[in-house]
């Protein structure tokens, strides 16, 4: 099971700059998109179908904004549009898909960056997805969350600790919450296989136009998978040369 995580900041946007023409080149069995900023019926959805991927789509309810889709060449035994939590259900935050014992859910985490409101939010938005794979743990204990976590975690995983140690997304309190839920039987693939692996980065801001050149990201995006998993964890890399996006596809392989 070869399994991607891609925040596209707009599949539409990243339609235009090549992603169709990429995802015919089948990189993965399991795409997850977050960040669509689009409906179902916005996409020509031939692009997918020519690849061979069956397409789901849980869109905010705000026209352009948020909104989370699986693409997959695998049938799912069962799709779940949502957690049921209200708020994040309108925002278009999660799906989940089951394949066989596994269940693949996909998350565009809140960013706190536009003001103290969103990063209240975006704390209790945290703890009650926490609640949530907690309780389908017992339902479904193979997990496998993917998505944009919009949070760093550790000072290898930001270009500029220092000058970002006050900066939404490398707060003390963010990071602190990723090391208890990492310590609750997840695992980090990429850093678990990677663990010295320096200026491996996700996401770089789009203000300035050097930074991508110059390497200066975050690793904000993850494939995060229940310890029980990880004697079927064989690969995990990040694709910084896949650019349709300020983001980039995050990749894992889980053996049969």
């Amino acid at each position: 099971m070869r399994i991607i995580s891609y925040n596209v900041n707009g599949i539409r946007a990243a339609i235009k700059k090549g992603f169709a023409d990429w995802i015919a080149t089948h990189p993965a069995d399991i795409i997850c998109l977050q960040e669509c900023k689009a409906n179902k019926e916005d996409i020509d959805h031939a692009h997918f179908e020519k690849a061979g991927y069956e397409t789901f789509w849980f869109p905010a309810q705000k026209k352009g904004y948020s909104g989370v889709a699986i693409l997959s060449r695998k049938k799912p035994d069962n799709v779940v549009f949502g957690n049921g939590i209200e708020q994040s259900d309108f925002e278009g935050r999660v799906i989940r898909a089951d394949f066989g014992d596994i269940t693949v859910i996909n998350a565009y985490y809140p960013s706190g960056t536009s003001g103290e409101e969103r990063q209240a939010y975006k704390y209790k938005w945290l703890n009650e997805f926490e609640e949530y794979l907690n309780e389908l743990k017992k339902e479904r204990p193979q997990l496998v969350v993917v998505g944009d976590y919009n949070i760093a975690h550790e000072v290898i995983d930001i270009h500029d600790p220092k000058g970002n140690k006050n900066s939404s997304g490398f707060l003390p309190e963010e990071r602190a919450w990723m090391t208890q839920f990492l310590a609750n039987d997840w695992i980090d693939t990429f850093r678990y296989l990677h663990p010295d692996t320096t200026g491996a980065y996700s996401w770089w801001s789009q203000r300035f136009p050097t930074v991508r050149l110059n390497n200066k990201g975050w690793r904000i995006d993850y494939i995060c998978i229940t310890r029980n998993l990880l004697p079927k964890l064989n690969a995990a890399a990040i694709y910084p040369d896949v650019k349709h996006s300020d983001h980039c596809p995050i990749y894992i392989e889980l053996k049969k």
